[in-house]
């Protein structure tokens, strides 16, 4: 994610999420207000950036020999989750951060419940 003079890089497994804002309506038709949707178990918002998932081992460092050229090839196992995908998470698992003014929570994948994805945006995009 890019801001007017920094770049937002997501490590890991984690995810960056812009959390739903605003009042809420409750079952039994009262306005809940933000405060109160805060210490919700279970939260929701859009992804905003994605890390590059879990990195793996080499299969090769079990045998280094010192005289080779050392490469750091990194693999990862990617996220499940995508740029644009509307993600359901525990939010006890969330960390609150602030970029420029604006509200963030970087979630770890293994925190996230579901995903629903807008197949329809991505094809037209």
């Amino acid at each position: 994610m890019k801001s007017t003079n920094k770049q937002v890089l997501v490590v890991g497994d984690r995810v960056l999420i812009r959390p739903d804002t605003g009042e809420t309506k409750s079952p039994a038709g009262l306005y809940l207000p933000p405060s109160v949707i805060e210490k919700q178990e279970v939260r929701g918002g859009m992804v905003v950036e994605v890390g590059p998932g879990i990195p793996l081992g080499s299969p090769d460092s079990s045998f280094e020999e010192p005289w080779k050229d050392k490469r750091s090839d990194v693999k990862y196992i990617p996220t499940q989750a995508e740029i644009g995908d509307y993600a359901l998470f525990l939010g006890k698992a969330s960390i609150e951060i602030k970029i420029e003014n604006k509200d963030y929570l970087i979630v770890s994948q293994s925190a996230i419940l579901i995903l629903i994805r807008d197949d329809l945006a991505r094809v037209l995009a």
